[in-house]
């Protein structure tokens, strides 16, 4: 049954206790028959061999389990702001969230990226303040950081026991009661009366929430003013129906580390967050007719969107779908609407971190891995082929930095294009060039960790040797004024010659845009394909340092062409000239890119911190202190990054801790 399934994402800023909570949920939900830990390097979720050798996540991560006779799906992310395209594009398939925060870091910086992230796909979510157990966790204050620095709605669900400075439980504030996990691993839930030292704190926050959610609901505001009893089933379909609208977000506390609040957690996640009958219609393009249209999980056509593709050493490709309509069987053909192909699914799997169970069917609402399609990316689109639909894709940041590599031997030559390949297909945020000039192949990914990890899977994944250059920067070129060409190229070889004439405007511009003004078919309009791809080759290499150049609009004036010896490559090869000709004149800039940082450190070291961001060209944005911690945010442009971790941890005696992520792209003057 639809309205039984939950297909929810687990997000948080890393180290929050993602990866802890869900193999708490397999344990609990009878998944699993022990506890993996990631610290241990024995977590379920986390099962790359780089993701054990760490403890962290470093890909995204499905699992299936069942709580109160409703199916949960759950998609585990990695924290780390060099993923955050595997968050991307697990939001962009889940009907829900659950936001993990720590009681003791509050909001982080990720923590209001993968918010963001939320809000752009309008996925309903829940909060759970985990490490209630940690020194300096303080849950109100989280609450509050979720009101003032995210912008939500909190609505406490329930409130930390504490009792000899030890986190023993949690109090329930709609059944009104105290909740303890006892028995070797947190199995066992008592509930007994709220201990009388936090009976008015109880009652207060229960008052809180009878009335917030009165605000949105006319039956509870007329029983609140009549002071009549409100049932606690009454309180749960107000606090659903506000999540599904996104209006609320519940909060509730935990230490799943510790065993406690987790059977809450899954409770909360059952009880309020939306199935795939309840969230809005997915928008979608009809193919045939152009026109707009939305899908919902009963109608009868498939319709599917590929999120994630994995390359698995013994099935080969395999593509994490969510189904939005119809149904699915093995053996039976799709159609690819974003690539105009039709393919044949071999076999459909559903995934348990890397274990496979094979179905025969998936039907609307499910998330299962599809094996046998070829060509097949992230964002592709697959459905019925008599009723052929395009779902909105994906959209991935551009990488900022980016690495050399060589490989040692000529065995290694042959295998490291394979291997790029491969992890190409996977990660849309890595991109690989060959230089030719410097025979160095080049990996641009989201920061240092992201390419690091790549590197590692190269060596112990697809076991090539290579040996690695220091990281770079990838800049970009753009244009400050307006600037006109006229190029004739004109080539005789002794046959057929080479004739092309043509006047080309570039002029600075929101992304590339490319503009048609010939008339009265001064170059003919088969040519005018080779002038647009002419301009975007040598768009590729800018005139300042061979950069990509970026956010022009080159329009097409005027010409005039040869009856014999005009010819695409003649076009082609004219618009690359007049391209950079007017490069030249239109004042080259260099673009870089700059980081949000965010530091937090005592406060002694605060002087030190700021003087050492000015010295890099940063620029300070604020300053705020939290339970005697200072946090400095700013913008940094990521060139002056390099080396900053050793740097700030020298400086301040290991005490302070940064992180930071892609946030624009700004000028550079050449000299600096």
């Amino acid at each position: 049954m639809l309205k039984d399934l939950r297909n929810i994402g687990i997000i948080a800023h890393i180290d929050a206790g993602k990866t802890t909570t869900t193999e708490r949920i397999l344990y609990y939900t009878g998944l699993t028959h022990k506890i993996g830990e990631t610290h241990d390097g024995a977590s379920v979720m986390d099962y790359l061999d780089v993701e054990k050798e760490r403890g962290i996540t470093v890909t995204s991560a499905a699992t299936k389990c069942v709580w109160n006779g409703v199916d949960i799906n759950i998609i585990d992310t990695p924290g780390h702001v060099d993923f955050t395209a595997e968050v991307e594009r697990s939001l962009r398939i889940l009907d829900g969230a659950v936001v993990i925060f720590c009681a003791k870091g509050g909001v982080e910086p990720q923590s209001e990226t993968v918010w963001r992230q939320a809000d752009k796909y309008r996925v309903p979510r829940i909060a759970y303040v985990n490490k209630m157990d940690a020194v300096g966790a303080d849950f109100h204050r989280v609450v509050e950081q979720i009101k003032q620095r995210l912008g939500g709605r909190p609505l406490v669900l329930t409130l930390p026991v504490f009792q000899d400075d030890a986190f023993t439980g949690i109090i329930d504030l709609i059944k009104m009661n105290y909740q303890t996990f006892s028995g070797s691993l947190g199995n066992e839930v008592k509930e007994t009366a709220i201990p009388a030292e936090y009976l008015e704190e109880a009652q207060q926050w229960r008052m809180d929430l009878v009335e917030k959610l009165a605000e949105n609901s006319e039956e509870l505001l007329d029983l609140y003013y009549d002071n009549q009893p409100i049932a606690d089933h009454q309180l749960a379909a107000a606090i659903r129906k506000n999540v599904i609208e996104a209006s609320i977000i519940p909060v509730i506390c935990g230490s799943s580390y510790r065993n406690i609040g987790v059977q809450t957690l899954l409770d909360t996640v059952v009880n309020y967050l939306p199935s795939p009958l309840d969230v809005e219609a997915i928008r979608a393009t009809d193919v045939i007719s152009g026109d707009k249209i939305e899908i919902g999980p009963e109608d009868e056509n498939f319709s599917a969107l590929i999120f994630k593709i994995v390359s698995d050493r013994h099935v080969g490709k395999l593509a994490f779908t969510r189904i939005y309509s119809g149904a699915l069987k093995a053996g039976s053909y799709v159609y690819n609407s974003s690539k105009g192909k039709k393919e044949r699914v071999g076999r459909i799997v559903k995934m348990h971190a890397n274990h496979r169970e094979e179905v025969e069917e998936v039907k609307a609402g499910d998330i299962a891995a599809l094996i046998g399609l070829k060509d097949v990316g992230t964002g592709d689109t697959i459905c019925d082929e008599t009723m052929p639909v395009l779902l909105e894709s994906i959209e991935f940041p551009e990488p900022v930095i980016q690495i050399a590599i060589e490989p040692r031997t000529q065995a290694d030559q042959a295998k490291i294009s394979e291997a790029l390949g491969k992890i190409s297909a996977e990660d849309p945020t890595f991109k690989m060039t060959y230089n030719k000039e410097t025979g160095q192949t080049l990996l641009a990914g989201m920061g240092e960790l992201h390419l690091e990890i790549i590197a590692e899977r190269l060596a112990k994944e697809f076991h090539v040797g290579i040996n690695i250059g220091q990281p770079e920067v990838a800049y970009k070129e753009t244009i400050t004024r307006t600037a006109e060409h006229e190029t004739r190229f004109v080539k005789q070889t002794g046959g057929k010659g080479q004739f092309a004439h043509l006047v080309l405007r570039l002029e600075p511009n929101e992304g590339f845009e490319f503009v048609n003004k010939i008339v009265g078919g001064a170059i003919p309009r088969e040519y005018i394909p080779a002038v647009e791809s002419g301009i975007k080759q040598a768009l590729e290499e800018g005139v300042l340092k061979g950069y990509p150049v970026v956010n022009i609009k080159a329009t097409l004036l005027d010409g005039s062409f040869h009856e014999v010896d005009s010819s695409e490559m003649a076009f082609r090869t004219a618009a690359m000239l007049a391209t950079r000709e007017c490069l030249k004149k239109a004042g080259p800039l260099l673009m870089e890119p700059v980081m949000r940082v965010e530091v937090t450190s005592p406060e002694e070291f605060t002087g030190n911190i700021i003087n050492n961001i000015s010295n890099r060209r940063g620029k300070l944005d604020s300053m705020e202190m939290q339970n005697s911690t200072q946090i400095i945010r700013g913008y940094v442009p990521l060139a002056e990054m390099f080396g900053y971790s050793t740097v700030l941890r020298s400086s301040t005696q290991g005490r302070a801790g940064f992180s930071m992520e892609f946030s624009h792209y700004e000028e550079r003057n050449i000299a600096s």
